[in-house]
């Protein structure tokens, strides 16, 4: 008996498989986060302080992250607010700026991380990655202008 490979067509992704396979690895991300004490929304805010160019304002801390979360500006002072008390983020003057704790917290996370995203990540051929990067910032554009014009 001979076999030959499908010549069926996977099926087109949709915004539901994006969304499932984005709280799928948040899932994965929340939970490493919590052992640390920490929440999604105080991680996206700490790595913007920690991967900035240059020291930022609250304000411009707080654009940076409403970018990437698209969410309300008080949950994100609120995220502020925690990571001072934990002293993750401290004020310096005018601006915010992580602390050795705070850069401690995400390399220690990345490094609890990086084996389960080796295991979710790996044998994808790269020309799939190729594919599926280009469509997910065709999607990240156009969403982001929708985005825009429903909030003008």
């Amino acid at each position: 008996m001979t076999t030959t490979a499908s010549t069926t067509p996977a099926p087109a992704g949709t915004a539901r498989d994006l969304g499932l396979a984005h709280y799928a690895a948040r899932g994965v991300l929340e939970h490493v986060l919590a052992r640390h004490g920490a929440t999604f929304p105080q991680q996206i805010a700490l790595r913007a302080a920690v991967t900035s160019d240059a020291p930022q304002t609250p304000d411009d801390l707080l654009a940076r992250v409403q970018e990437s979360l698209k969410a309300d500006p008080a949950g994100i002072r609120a995220a502020f607010d925690e990571l001072r008390a934990k002293r993750l983020l401290v004020a310096d003057g005018v601006h915010l700026r992580p602390t050795d704790a705070g850069r401690e917290l995400l390399a220690a996370v990345a490094a609890e991380t990086a084996p389960i995203s080796a295991r979710v990540w790996g044998g994808i051929p790269t020309e799939d990655l190729a594919a599926a990067g280009r469509v997910l910032a065709l999607v990240t554009e156009r969403a982001n202008a929708e985005l825009a014009a429903l909030t003008a």
